[in-house]
């Protein structure tokens, strides 16, 4: 009889060979993930102008002219989106204007850092992530996604396969070990099939972290540089400026990755399934949080959050046991808790299903009345989102709807 690892390692073995397979039937070799074009009421509403004022940009020869299919329909790539955006907040009467068409960070905003983080798996945590990642770079945000997650879930979401494209000392390992072999972030920052979005993959070599960090700590590294809840921060520092927003995704546990990511925080971001187990496992989350946090503290963390907000996912309406749990957790934590749930939609599973999300997927794709009942209740989650960054940068907020 094999042994218990020896079974393990070929069935891991035969996973990874079966995932191979699929991975190359979906993304063979000689191609890569591409983002689909938008139509012209798709982009016009992106930018936030109507479809008319494009055309007339395209009439004119102003800007990049967009594809034409065979219905005469008007395509544009996120790249032409935003080199319209340059464009439009160009010639904005002032700066006001200007960050409309370009919400970019402004002199004086400070990098938006937002952790995405539950240590129960299942509770969407990923998804979120990369939805939320997408929805920023597409209103014209410059958007660095982290993984954190050893699973590397976000990254395969984002066109890539941890195992065999992402190598040694290329993970966000690289940028905070303990070693020699420390690299720069900007060294390791990809650039991803989705225009303004950047990514730092992930893979089981973060686990290193986990392993190194009890060793470090033994060994008395004390020093502001040598902390282990300061490294993330730190690694991001030299290239803050590239980026508006941060996007952490966290892995499922409350290690020292999960707390790391935390302290480099200026928002976190919890997702909760509404069912009264995960829940209770929130409960414990919460409180190791609570004590671990204040131990960083007592170290010389410095934890100055803009906000703390609790986000439901996978919500079914219909379903009485979790509307009551929601109805408990506004009870109990009050406006901490999104107005507005991440609803459970068969189209975000269908679309997971080829690794893409709702927004590469497409309306076309389909049916028609399930994507806008979800792509409706996604904006409004991210529009909630988007507002606490505006918020903390001293700027009008969006309302739901509005381009």
């Amino acid at each position: 009889m094999p042994s218990i690892d020896e079974t393990i390692g070929e069935h891991a073995g035969l996973l990874s060979d079966q995932l191979r397979t699929i991975s190359a039937a979906l993304f063979p070799p000689t191609s890569e993930k591409v983002l689909r074009k938008f139509t012209s009421g798709e982009a016009a509403k992106l930018i936030g102008v109507t479809d008319s004022r494009l055309r007339q940009l395209s009439l004119a020869g102003e800007g990049p002219q967009p594809e034409t299919v065979g219905n005469g329909q008007r395509r544009y790539s996120l790249e032409e989106i935003n080199e319209l955006r340059v464009l439009l907040a160009r010639s904005a009467r002032g700066r006001k204007d200007a960050l409309e068409y370009l919400p970019r960070r402004a002199e004086g905003d400070h990098l938006q850092v937002i952790a995405v983080t539950n240590f129960k798996g299942g509770s969407g945590k990923t998804t979120t992530s990369a939805h939320l990642a997408q929805y920023l770079a597409l209103r014209g945000y410059r958007v660095l996604g982290i993984d954190l997650d050893p699973q590397a879930s976000f990254s395969a979401l984002l066109g890539l396969t941890p195992e065999f494209e992402v190598g040694p000392n290329e993970t966000l390992y690289a940028a905070i070990r303990y070693d020699g072999e420390r690299r720069p972030l900007k060294d390791i920052i990809r650039r991803t099939y989705f225009d303004g979005l950047s990514l730092v993959p992930g893979n089981l070599e973060l686990m290193e972290f986990e392993h190194e960090t009890p060793r470090a700590l033994s060994a008395g590294m004390r020093a502001p540089d040598q902390v282990f809840f300061a490294r993330v921060a730190q690694a991001l520092d030299p290239v803050a400026d590239d980026f508006d927003v941060v996007i952490i995704d966290c892995p499922p546990q409350l290690g020292y990755l999960t707390l790391s990511g935390i302290c480099a925080a200026t928002g976190v971001l919890v997702t909760v399934h509404p069912q009264m187990l995960d829940i209770a496992s929130m409960s414990q989350f919460l409180l190791m949080t609570r004590d671990l946090l204040a131990v960083v503290r007592e170290a010389g963390a410095r934890l100055n959050y803009d906000f703390l907000r609790y986000l439901i996912t996978r919500y079914e309406p219909q379903d009485g046991p979790q509307t009551k749990v929601v109805a408990l957790l506004r009870n109990l934590f009050g406006d901490h808790v999104l107005t507005n749930p991440m609803v459970k939609s068969t189209a975000m599973s269908d679309a997971g299903l080829t690794k893409q999300t709702l927004y590469e997927i497409g309306r076309e794709n389909l049916t028609r009345s399930t994507y806008d009942r979800a792509a409706e209740a996604l904006e409004a989650v991210h529009v909630e989102i988007e507002n606490l960054i505006r918020s903390a940068w001293g700027r009008s907020l969006r309302a739901r709807g509005e381009a």
